[in-house]
């Protein structure tokens, strides 16, 4: 049986789901103790402010991006293919940190700014070493956005991109990657 999350993550993910369902201002300290079922000075002894709330979910992201990275570099289909068809929405853990860090991140905040462009940055890191231009590594990158677009508003629709579309464009991008 699994056990019940903590506390922390409790809190973590109530505030992760008002930012992705009603957004930054619904995100109020007091709506989200309530939503993670503890009273507000349960919330506030793991997160003081709103601000530790926004550190602890970009910390999140971190450990995400961190597993995701790693799944990415030792891919056995390869890294492009493997970050091109995962770059799509699934309501993993990882798509729903960075939704809620993108929801804050659109309305101005630093933090949630800094670390979206961090993640972006990691990732091109990450397939750089299996292309032959940086540039392209930020092709890619930008492709996968796409991709994920294009899922997360697309639905089930005769127009939305199947497995056979992206199996093309994961093959046209490796053979662009293979030139040198």
């Amino acid at each position: 049986m699994a056990r019940p999350p903590s506390a922390r993550e409790a809190v973590l993910d109530a505030f992760e789901r008002i930012l992705i369902d009603d957004g930054e201002r619904a995100a109020t300290l007091e709506a989200t103790a309530r939503e993670a079922g503890v009273s507000k000075g349960g919330l506030l002894y793991h997160f003081g402010t709103k601000e530790a709330l926004v550190d602890g979910l970009v910390a999140r992201l971190d450990a995400l991006v961190d597993d995701d990275v790693a799944a990415i570099a030792d891919a056995p289909e390869g890294a492009i293919a493997h970050y091109l068809r995962t770059s799509v929405a699934t309501g993993s853990p990882l798509d729903r940190a960075i939704v809620a860090t993108a929801r804050l991140a659109q309305g101005g905040h630093p933090t949630a700014q800094a670390a979206l462009r961090t993640v972006r940055l990691r990732w091109v890191a990450t397939l750089e070493p299996h292309v032959t231009d940086p540039t392209l590594a930020l092709a890619i990158s930008l492709i996968g956005d796409g991709l994920y677009f294009n899922s997360a508003l697309g639905g089930e629709t005769d127009d939305s991109i199947g497995r056979d579309e992206v199996d093309a464009i994961v093959s046209l991008v490796e053979r662009l990657a293979a030139r040198r």
